[in-house]
């Protein structure tokens, strides 16, 4: 019987990592802790690789686990008097603030991870926790996991989580989606949130590899949960289009070596057009009404590149058009840098090359490989080989990734012969 007990143990871990979000959802709506939710829905999954081997995966497994869960839960609060006490304060603060009826268990799993995504990304937490907490509590990821996805230790993700947590629990903050006063104001930080796990995955910081596809892939499953909860947010739709124009790339980004492959060298006939398609899609939701926001623009900007037969083709005036766009809406160096690169290839190299001198004294560049990787690439464009060479070292001595190393040291070696 171990094929069959193997099938139903790889049918647990499918439901459990589809459903972990919404079930912790659940919990922690219904109890209030996210410890003890984690606790009982771990049990949760324990009881299931005992009884369904034997009585077989249930029809609605996440309401079959979600009941489960909850009765643990009820059980440990039996026991223990005092985190029921302080529990049953927190409940009651939490219902005047959002009275709600309580989900009825034997029903289908109900849907909050909403109110966990703002949770997860509260503006009281640390930037690396909001990332941290998205991936462990809403795309399933285990503790070991989220430590792989921020290149640190276990131990030390163990610690962050907990303490993440320990914030959550002191400084009360509420499990509940902010009313429509206070969305605005709020959703940035969950998108961001979710962006900074697609950036990391689509262009690591450190390591052997150019792209972490699975944690992209995971950036991309959260972007959708947000599309169908909030439809009607325009900036969700840009995020979720960014992403996936963005990511349809991914075959192409490297070679059968690992090596980069720019943007200019790629084959784009291994781009993945049902995905682009998809993305394009958004684009039009995201750019439908006033005051279109910055993942809209940027998800503009990436259409673009997607749809053109190749570099030399793109419509390099309304790329620089819509990054004048988003610089406006932010005023990032970041922005700047790339806006720059984009009027390169608008006007000539020079007037690039001007552009990105007058950034030169900016902190946020110095530590930034690709600024003196883009100013590298303008003065070998110009024959400054010298000046080119010597970018190319400091670009060298700041790049995380391995690839992207072989490919400065290709680009130095090369300009160095010259």
């Amino acid at each position: 019987m171990p094929d069959e007990e193997s099938a139903v143990g790889s049918s647990v871990e499918a439901v459990f990592r589809e459903e972990r979000g919404r079930l912790l959802a659940s919990l922690v709506h219904r109890f209030g802790d996210l410890d003890l939710a984690e606790e009982v829905a771990s049990e949760a999954i324990e009881a299931a690789l005992v009884h369904w081997p034997t009585d077989g995966v249930p029809s609605r497994p996440g309401a079959w686990l979600l009941t489960t869960a909850r009765r643990r839960a009820v059980d440990r609060l039996r026991r223990d008097k005092v985190l029921a006490t302080r529990l049953a304060v927190l409940r009651a603060e939490a219902e005047r603030a959002d009275p709600a009826p309580p989900a009825d268990a034997d029903r289908d799993l109900p849907d909050d991870r909403l109110a966990l995504f703002f949770t997860c990304a509260h503006p009281a937490l640390a930037a690396p926790d909001r990332g941290a907490l998205t991936l462990r509590f809403l795309a399933g990821l285990t503790t070991v996991e989220v430590a792989r996805a921020f290149l640190v230790p276990p131990a030390t993700m163990a610690q962050r989580l907990v303490r993440a947590k320990r914030k959550i629990r002191d400084a009360r903050i509420p499990f509940r989606v902010p009313g429509d006063d206070e969305l605005p104001g709020r959703l940035p930080t969950v998108l961001q949130a979710v962006y900074s796990v697609f950036t990391e995955g689509y262009a690591a910081s450190s390591g052997p590899d150019l792209q972490r596809v699975d944690l992209a892939d995971e950036a991309i499953r959260l972007g959708r949960i947000l599309r169908r909860l909030l439809p009607a947010e325009r900036e969700v739709a840009g995020l979720l289009g960014l992403m996936l124009l963005v990511h349809a790339r991914r075959a192409a980004r490297t070679g059968p070596d690992g090596a980069m492959i720019l943007l200019d060298d790629q084959d784009r006939g291994r781009w993945d057009r049902p995905m682009i398609e998809e993305g394009r899609g958004l684009v039009v939701v995201a750019l439908t009404g006033p005051a279109p926001g910055p993942y809209g623009v940027q998800a503009a900007i990436a259409a673009l590149h997607d749809e053109a037969a190749d570099v030399a083709s793109t419509d390099w005036p309304q790329v620089v058009a819509l990054y004048d766009v988003l610089l406006n809406l932010v005023p990032s160096p970041i922005v700047a840098l790339n806006r720059a690169a984009a009027v390169a290839m608008r006007d000539e190299p020079e007037a690039g090359l001007a552009l990105l001198d007058e950034l030169a004294d900016d902190p946020h560049l110095r530590g930034h490989h690709p600024y003196p990787a883009a100013r590298a690439d303008l003065l070998r464009r110009l024959g400054r080989y010298d000046e080119a060479a010597e970018a190319y070292r400091s670009a060298l001595t700041l790049v995380g990734t391995e690839p992207e190393r072989a490919y400065l040291l290709g680009q130095l070696r090369a300009v160095t012969a010259e």
